[in-house]
């Protein structure tokens, strides 16, 4: 009886896996034009994310250019453990945390408050305006925009000219250790509060009209409507990019980090992503830069796992 009901199983089984390929071949027969667009986006990932995910093993070997990867010797974790007992260790992962720490704390909800007053805005060509101005920054290159930064926090900058006007003292900001996380996340903020508005307020106009309505009717103003329906409606959105980010904590961006500091501000500037710069491209130590990359990489996703598991648990809200 027990050996039927296997086979039955089996059968089954069988049947649902024809049927799930029969429905994919079926679909793509249907939208083929989406997913001729789709395929580049595909070949994309392939190409540039999961194909080269294989030289990650070099992390575990003593890598020589000239040997190649598989011909290098196999040292295991040796690179993990200097990393972990060397001396730059505390201060990167420090530098890192605190630097995501802030861009989670005032660089998340910008977009978010700005989405909303602009949503309270009826003069059209004045909101265009504004959200015109609020875009531009995120255009500029980042170089240009590192430049504008050294240029405006110099001593003879125009901060400083305010700062001056006021009776206080010139400074150059970036060569100040305890100033730099601060211009960092400010200047982030500024170049991309606009376009982070894009997809909270596409997600406004998905929220039901007649909600509004009903609050009006019930005597709401517009900030209980704000407060009552409003967020409410933009609460999933708000859950996604948070989990994402928070996947992302680990990964602050070394573009403008090597652009910004110097030795004097390494103490509060160097995060993991510009140490692996450092060592594997200016001191050729690849397999242990490759070991500090793949130990981000893993803290990434565990991140991203742990907040989209408690947003399930707690908010029946996650990516998947």
């Amino acid at each position: 009886m027990s050996t039927m009901i296997t086979k039955t199983k089996s059968i089954t089984t069988l049947g649902e896996k024809r049927k799930f390929r029969f429905g994919i071949l079926l679909d793509i027969r249907k939208n083929k034009l989406l997913y001729v667009m789709l395929l580049p986006v595909l070949l994309y990932y392939v190409v540039f994310h999961y194909a080269p995910m294989y030289g990650a093993v070099i992390a575990f070997k003593d890598f020589s250019p000239r040997l190649g990867i598989w011909g290098s010797d196999w040292v295991g974790f040796e690179h993990f453990r200097e990393f972990f007992t060397g001396p730059y260790f505390w201060r990167t992962i420090k530098n890192t945390v605190l630097i995501s720490f802030y861009q989670l704390l005032f660089g998340f909800p910008a977009p978010i408050v700005l989405a909303l007053l602009l949503n309270e805005l009826k003069h059209a060509l004045f909101k265009r305006t504004v959200q015109t101005v609020t875009y531009m920054p995120h255009f500029i290159s980042l170089i240009v925009i590192c430049g504008i930064l050294k240029d405006f926090t110099s001593s003879e900058g125009v901060i400083n000219d305010i700062i001056a006007f006021f009776g206080g003292e010139r400074l150059t900001f970036l060569l100040e250790p305890s100033l730099f996380r601060t211009v960092y996340v400010s200047s982030g903020i500024w170049q991309n509060i606009g376009w982070g508005t894009i997809i909270f307020l596409a997600a406004l106009t998905g929220i039901d009209q007649e909600q509004y309505e009903a609050a009006k009717i019930d005597g709401a103003g517009r900030w209980k409507q704000m407060t009552h329906v409003t967020l409410p409606g933009l609460m999933p959105t708000i859950v996604i990019l948070l989990i994402l980010d928070i996947g992302r904590m680990m990964n602050v961006g070394f573009e403008k980090i090597i652009l910004l500091y110097n030795p004097g501000t390494f103490e509060t500037a160097d995060v993991i992503s510009s140490y692996v710069y450092r060592v594997g491209l200016q001191d050729f130590n690849y397999s242990f830069s490759s070991a500090v990359g793949l130990f981000n990489s893993v803290i990434n996703f565990v991140l991203l796992i742990s907040s989209n598991w408690l947003s399930r648990k707690y908010n029946d809200t996650s990516l998947w």
